[in-house]
């Protein structure tokens, strides 16, 4: 075994007993559930921020970026499909 597999396989078996010894205690369990969702909400406030700020300063933000992927590859597959009806209408030149 490699290691990076052994180091893999112990930073899972480390996650999987202190995740463990997290959820053994009702309260701590409650605690860490709280926690982890007010983390979420900081980091969905942030982002929103983040993309308020740079929208202002019109920098694109990840969200845009992301938009825009989408839409070019929807445009993408269009236009193979026309490529695909284009070719198959055409009669073949030998």
């Amino acid at each position: 075994m490699g290691i990076g597999k052994k180091l893999q396989r112990q930073a899972f078996d480390l996650s999987r007993r202190t995740m463990e010894f997290l959820q053994a205690d009702e309260k701590r369990a409650q605690a860490v559930a709280e926690a982890l969702g007010t983390v979420q909400r900081g980091k969905r406030a942030l982002d929103r921020s983040q993309e308020e700020v740079m929208h202002a300063l019109q920098v694109a933000s990840k969200g845009d970026f992301k938009t825009l992927g989408k839409a070019l590859s929807g445009l993408k597959r269009r236009a193979r499909e026309l490529d695909e009806r284009l070719s198959a209408a055409m009669p073949k030149r030998d």
